[in-house]
């Protein structure tokens, strides 16, 4: 799975307000962890560590991805933080749209900005098959509720990505989902998952006939654990992920290259533009 990462980091306050928990949570006694800053490394996306960056020069990256694949847009980060101006994650929407031989998973712990681009100047984007739009359900607090609002984003995917899972969730209203992710915590302080968790939720989704991917157990070291959940790796995804022949999409591609190259327009709405002439975001 790639990632696609037009923008890195996010505000700390931000973590410390939606108790985002591989960031900053609280634990059983009511105390505060907060892991090391990241290592800066100069050159990377994150040598700024998790500090708000916009980084328009991979703005075209996925055009450049021939083979069709999967991509987790902002793996790091949220798209739709309150910091990221409208006309640029506009543009993030236009790429995916048109480098559409690609299945893009955007997810994100602000669903309110979400449905309200989705149902106004991203709405073409919500319209594709090959874009899927999830939100975050670490726990019933404030998991359960970004579900509500997803249901109500006019989208043709939406997934929810139940990772780490930190409790049991109960009963869940899956209408209108078309993928659940399960996976555990991992690193220092973690809180184990335990299996009867993650099996509620996947029998809530065979019974619901939802997709379930079960993708790790909590541990300082996941993998080593295997993937299996009673005996069986569960590895289903929506049918709309790799749905676009390997044909086409290379066809597409080559054209996509030869039109940036002498300039043209790729179709009616959408122009590949340089990136000198057309961002005015620092970098």
């Amino acid at each position: 799975m790639g990632s696609y990462r037009p923008r890195t980091g996010s505000a700390l306050h931000i973590f410390l307000r939606v108790a985002r928990p591989r960031l900053i949570r609280h634990d059983r006694h009511g105390w505060q962890r907060v892991p090391p800053p990241l290592k800066r490394v100069l050159g990377h996306s994150y040598e700024q560590g998790f500090d708000l960056r916009l980084v328009p020069e991979k703005m075209y990256a996925p055009f450049d991805w021939a083979m069709p694949g999967r991509v987790f847009v902002n793996s790091m980060s949220d798209l739709f933080h309150e910091g990221i101006p409208d006309e640029y994650v506009r543009k993030v929407a236009d790429v995916m749209e048109h480098a559409y031989w690609h299945s893009y998973m955007v997810l994100t712990q602000r669903p309110e900005r979400m449905l309200s681009m989705l149902t106004g100047s991203l709405r073409s984007a919500a319209e594709r098959e090959s874009i899927l739009w999830g939100v975050s359900v670490e726990n019933r607090r404030h998991g359960l509720p970004r579900i509500d609002l997803l249901r109500q984003c006019p989208a043709q995917v939406r997934f929810l990505s139940i990772e780490p899972l930190l409790e049991d969730l109960g009963e869940l209203d899956l209408s209108g989902i078309h993928w659940v992710i399960v996976g555990g915590e991992s690193g220092p302080g973690l809180t184990p998952m335990q299996a009867d968790w993650a099996r509620s939720i996947r029998d809530q989704c065979d019974a619901a006939e939802v997709p379930f991917f079960f993708k790790q157990w909590s541990g300082l070291r996941p993998k080593t654990q295997g993937r299996e959940l009673d005996g069986v790796e569960h590895n289903t995804f929506p049918t709309t992920i790799g749905s676009v022949p390997v044909e086409k999409a290379a066809r597409d591609f080559r054209r996509l290259m030869v039109q940036r190259a002498h300039g043209a327009t790729v179709d009616k709405r959408f122009r590949l533009p340089r990136l000198e002439d057309d961002f005015p975001y620092g970098f």
